[in-house]
């Protein structure tokens, strides 16, 4: 439908090809015969060129003041605020959010980008009580060349939200993007790059995870690496590297929402449908089940249903779409399979869960499914313990506390959980024992604040160091050097 656009890597200060010259193609998930563009192929020749530029680029950045850091993402978060919805309709394109849910996105960059330009003027260290005639103080210094691997459901927001305060601290950056949202990553650099940071002291490097991804875990010249996506990945990347070399991952989730006997009906349905059905379920908090007290249940799950079949699906810059098309042919087949598994399991689909190519000719080439609600199923059913990413939500009924607790901590994930009721004991309770890295009361699993600390527990995380959340991030882009000073 379009003329495909050959875009760049950017290494050592300048815009190049894949060394190998291939390419793979980028395309719009709400109509796949729109090309967006022809994006490098990249391998490891062009990783090593990445890391090397960057490495001799970034001790200038560290020597440079704290002013002129910080300056350079306020000036970067002005560009992304006057940019941020030409970027959306963009992202909306590639991705296939609703224009609503990528504006949010865009315009939050511009907020992280000033959250951690006040940080590169806050990377305070501490002085400590000593022997007469001795001053013993601590300072931050960069870590040196930090690896940025990030996923394609938040393209945007997951790169600012790493290398902004890499970037403060001092430290350069090696960027990989997601294949399947590039243009994201390259319009990100391309506002660093305006905003003053410093030729080489970034690199973009564009490709697919396996030769890419595999490449900066197996580069020694890399000191820090940071990632979000699935476990299975995290894991491999975690036993490639060094020890010596600092390691951030953020990993999947299988997020439960519990609602009680006491809790408005109205309230828990809208808190459900805005973590399960927002951002086409494509969302690590996104809520894939429910857990809700025997009285309320089958109103709940009549409820839930009415809500589910009145979402509008579409592309997302269509009027009236709630929700868009699922981000690859991949994850369109994998909801569509945990449709089956479900009927198989003996689970009751009351809402949704249809391929919408055949119903609707103007979906007919998008990745497009209905929301699904799901009923009835067994207590060992995969849909309760495997993460779908995807507009799929189970019910389960429960009678206590107790119960929903043990049901919602029963997984290999535990990264967000949230609970629907006015009893105060119980939410003391619930915020206290659950095993969730974000818990939350009477709101969604999803939507998290970004000066507050981000990460989950047990397989949802390495737990090395929480991403986001203003000076506490800054302990993984930053060494602590104590220095000991005597007459």
């Amino acid at each position: 439908m379009s003329d495909a656009v050959e875009n760049l890597n950017y290494i050592a200060g300048a815009w190049v090809g894949a060394a190998s010259g291939a390419t793979f193609e980028d395309r719009n998930p709400a109509d796949p015969r729109d090309l967006i563009g022809l994006f490098p192929d990249s391998g490891a020749a062009d990783v090593a060129t990445a890391v090397a530029a960057v490495k001799a680029a970034w001790p200038a950045w560290a020597a440079a003041s704290p002013e002129v850091r910080a300056d350079a993402l306020f000036k970067a978060a002005d560009i992304m605020a006057r940019r941020a919805d030409a970027i959306a309709a963009e992202l909306t394109r590639e991705e296939g959010k609703t224009i609503t849910e990528a504006r949010n996105e865009a315009r939050r960059i511009a907020a992280n980008f000033r959250l951690y330009a006040g940080e590169a003027l806050r990377l305070n260290g501490e002085t400590y009580p000593s022997e007469a005639g001795q001053l013993v103080l601590s300072v931050r210094q960069p870590v040196g060349v930090v690896a940025v691997i990030t996923p394609w459901n938040f393209p945007l927001s997951m790169a600012a939200r790493k290398i902004a305060p890499a970037l403060a601290a001092g430290n350069g950056v090696v960027f990989k993007p997601s294949e399947i949202t590039p243009l994201m990553g390259q319009r990100l650099v391309e506002v660093l790059l305006e905003a003053g940071i410093p030729a080489g002291l970034i690199a973009l490097v564009q490709g697919r995870g396996p030769s890419v991804g595999r490449a900066i875990t197996a580069e020694p010249g890399i000191d820090a690496l940071t990632f979000t996506g699935s476990y299975a990945v995290g894991k491999a990347i975690q036993a490639s590297l060094s020890t010596d070399t600092r390691c951030q991952l953020e990993m999947g989730g299988k997020n439960a929402t519990i609602v009680l006997a006491d809790a408005d009906l109205a309230k828990a349905a809208a808190v459900i449908e805005r973590g399960a059905f927002g951002l086409t379920g494509q969302a690590c908090t996104g809520t894939s089940r429910v857990l809700v007290a025997r009285p309320l249940y089958e109103a709940l799950v009549e409820k839930l249903a009415a809500t589910a079949k009145a979402i509008k699906v579409g592309p997302g810059t269509a009027d009236g779409v709630k929700m868009g098309p699922l981000a690859t042919e991949a994850q369109y087949e994998k909801v569509l399979a945990y449709i089956e598994i479900a009927k198989a399991e003996g689970g009751r689909i009351v809402a949704g869960g249809e391929s919408l190519r055949a119903t609707d000719p103007a979906l007919a080439e998008g990745y497009f499914v209905s929301p699904a609600v799901i009923a009835d199923l067994p207590a060992d059913s995969r849909l309760l313990r495997e993460e779908i990413f995807g507009p799929v939500v189970a019910i389960r009924a429960i009678d206590t506390l107790d119960e929903a607790i043990a049901i919602a901590d029963d997984t290999e994930y535990g990264l967000a959980v949230s609970l629907v009721t006015n009893d105060l004991s119980a939410v003391l309770r619930f915020t206290r024992e659950t095993r969730h890295g974000i818990v939350k009361v009477n709101s969604p699993t999803s939507g998290v604040a970004l000066n507050a600390p981000f990460g989950g527990f047990k397989h949802s995380s390495n737990q090395t160091a929480k991403e986001q959340g203003g000076a506490t991030v800054m302990d993984f882009y930053s060494r602590i050097k104590s220095i000991y000073l005597g007459a």
